[in-house]
């Protein structure tokens, strides 16, 4: 039974979120170093530190956007993606069975 959606459309969604988070990743990774350099502040009171960790497990929360897009494609059926671009390729044709 064929799928009524777009399996294509999705995946080309998934390709664009994954680009913008590629670009996050860096900035991200950035922000993480400086958050973990000011944890090694002297005399950091424990509840500033404690805020610090936060921060960066919040942005180490990262991988779990990477694992929704993943999980995304998963949930894509087999064959779909190239089925609708076959379609789209040769373009649709009637059947003319009566």
């Amino acid at each position: 039974m064929p799928i009524k959606w777009s399996a294509l459309k999705v995946s080309q969604a998934m390709d664009m979120a994954e680009e913008f988070i590629k670009e996050a990743d860096l900035p991200l990774e950035q922000a993480k170093i400086v958050a973990t350099e000011a944890r090694r502040i002297a005399n950091l009171p424990q509840y500033v530190d404690d805020r610090l960790i936060r921060l960066i497990s919040q942005i180490e929360r990262i991988d779990n956007v990477k694992g929704a897009i993943k999980a995304v494609r998963e949930a894509i059926p087999g064959g779909a993606i190239e089925a609708e671009q076959k379609v789209l390729e040769y373009g649709s044709q009637q059947s003319l069975v009566m």
